[in-house]
């Protein structure tokens, strides 16, 4: 199994450079999956009634959003391993902001379930993903809206991303998501894994 693990915080363009790199690799005819964590946790956190949808997570306890996380490792790992010797890619966050603090989103108890080879930081300039997030009329993002607390939360990003990385032996890519070419971080992500 070759997991890549793509985090990136919201707005900066993950799900436009996941579904380029679903583009590529399908005209290559190679053998992957796609994977989201906030959809594999809604999942789980729907069918308990924590929640009515997606942005409400990162404002649930901090406990809840552990055991969130926890039963969507398992199963991420579950569909991973399925796919044999082809790509898996994870989008994720590296932390999420929540009332309580930064919260890992890949804490030792996941990571170590999850074993990927990369762990991928796509980034971009504060005000870029300020632009992004007034764009997405699809989410509510009002708690990422400042620069100072973009550069904040990539800063967090990257620490976790490296802390987790050393639990598993994984490497951190650090890419940049080129305004109107995600084509650019989309192959740097594939030669990666």
């Amino acid at each position: 199994m070759k997991l890549g693990i793509v985090t990136g915080i919201p707005g900066v363009g993950k799900t436009t450079v996941l579904n380029t790199i679903k583009e590529i690799l399908t005209k290559n005819n190679a053998k992957f999956i796609i994977m989201n964590y906030g959809d594999y946790m809604l999942k789980t956190a729907i069918e308990l009634k924590y929640v009515n949808n997606r942005d409400e997570i990162r404002k649930l306890p901090l406990n809840l959003q552990r055991e969130l996380q926890l039963e969507a490792a398992r199963n991420i790992f579950r569909d991973a391993s399925s796919l044999g010797d082809g790509l898996s890619f994870l989008d994720t966050h590296a932390v999420v902001r929540t009332p309580g603090g930064y919260l890992p989103g890949l804490p030792k108890h996941i990571i170590e379930i999850l074993q990927p080879q990369v762990i991928f930081l796509i980034e971009s300039e504060p005000e870029q993903i300020l632009k992004r997030q007034s764009n997405d009329k699809t989410r509510s993002r009002t708690d990422y809206s400042d620069p100072s607390v973009i550069k904040e939360t990539m800063d967090f990003a990257r620490f976790s991303a490296m802390a987790s990385a050393v639990l598993v032996g994984a490497s951190v890519k650090v890419v940049k998501n080129v305004e109107g070419d995600p084509a650019v971080a989309a192959n740097q992500i594939i030669s990666s894994l």
